[in-house]
């Protein structure tokens, strides 16, 4: 029988464009994880290839949310954090980290900042800066190729195309301080894209394929954290999650165009629940 877990996502509610919280929560729930939200700020819309959207900063709700559940004595099974809404926000996050983190408690950072080589519109020099040392405290890490970069304090100049390459990234990502380190949008052919994963206490690399599908699909990298993390609380296993993860974001993709919908509103994740279910480890 299977132990119901218990997870804690910090990111925004974009309340249009299924990303972050819209995203974290129903993946989460319908894997069988009971699911807390602490929201960092709430939007109209996502910041991706919407203008006018509405952003209220929600620095000043985080840590008395946390201190009420430090009185309920709630405990963690992971801690997940994503897109931020302030420089501030990121001391308070470590706080909470540093407060909840239990022996078993799994930290996973995915340091939503980033895409197509430039930072979010709301993303401060500072705000990239201090994510960097938020990701030190994790154990496990998902960025981006751009993500990467601006990791590294290094100029973004476009994806890594070989596996040396790729491996050597992995590296130097591993050294900031995280376990295992999860790289997206990995390709190394015009015909696949997927991740690579690096576990720094094995040394070994994990590789995970799928189709490439035409198009940007905004939203597609909270869906494989959040796909992938499911994964992993049921079984800790590196090569399955990427497998997860990936499968789960293409079948995801190849509705949505299916579908004809326009990609700035996100994948149609929603239709493909029962398919996670099935990628899902027992």
């Amino acid at each position: 029988m299977i132990t119901q877990k218990r997870v804690m996502t910090i990111q925004d509610i974009s309340c249009v464009g299924r990303c972050s919280i819209t995203v974290a929560l129903p993946i989460l729930s319908a894997a069988g994880i009971e699911t807390a939200i602490l929201p960092t700020a709430i939007l109209s819309t996502h910041t991706g290839d919407f203008t006018g959207f509405t952003f209220r900063d929600l620095t000043e709700d985080i840590q008395p949310v946390a201190d009420h559940w430090k009185t309920l004595d709630l405990e963690f099974d992971a801690l997940y954090s994503g897109f931020l809404g302030s420089a501030e926000q990121i001391d308070t996050i470590r706080r909470i980290f540093r407060e909840f983190k239990k022996e078993k408690t799994l930290i996973l950072v995915d340091p939503a900042m980033a895409d197509a080589g430039k930072p979010y519109k709301t993303y401060t020099p500072e705000m990239v800066r201090r994510t960097a040392e938020l990701c030190t405290m994790a154990d496990i890490i998902v960025p981006n190729q751009t993500e990467a970069a601006l990791l590294l304090g290094e100029e973004y100049k476009g994806d890594v195309k070989s596996k040396e390459e790729t491996e050597a990234l992995l590296r130097k990502l591993a050294a900031l301080g995280p376990k295992v380190v999860v790289l997206t949008g990995v390709s190394f052919s015009e015909s696949e894209l997927g991740a690579a994963a690096y576990d720094r206490e094995k040394d070994e690399f994990s590789y995970a394929f799928s189709p490439r599908a035409k198009g940007f699909f905004h939203g597609t990298g909270d869906v494989f954290a959040s796909a992938f993390l499911a994964s992993y609380l049921r079984k800790p296993d590196l090569q399955t999650a990427l497998e997860t993860a990936t499968g789960f974001v293409y079948d995801c993709v190849t509705e949505t165009i299916r579908q004809g919908r326009e990609t700035r509103y996100g994948v149609c994740f929603e239709l493909l629940i029962p398919r996670l279910l099935e990628y899902l480890p027992e």
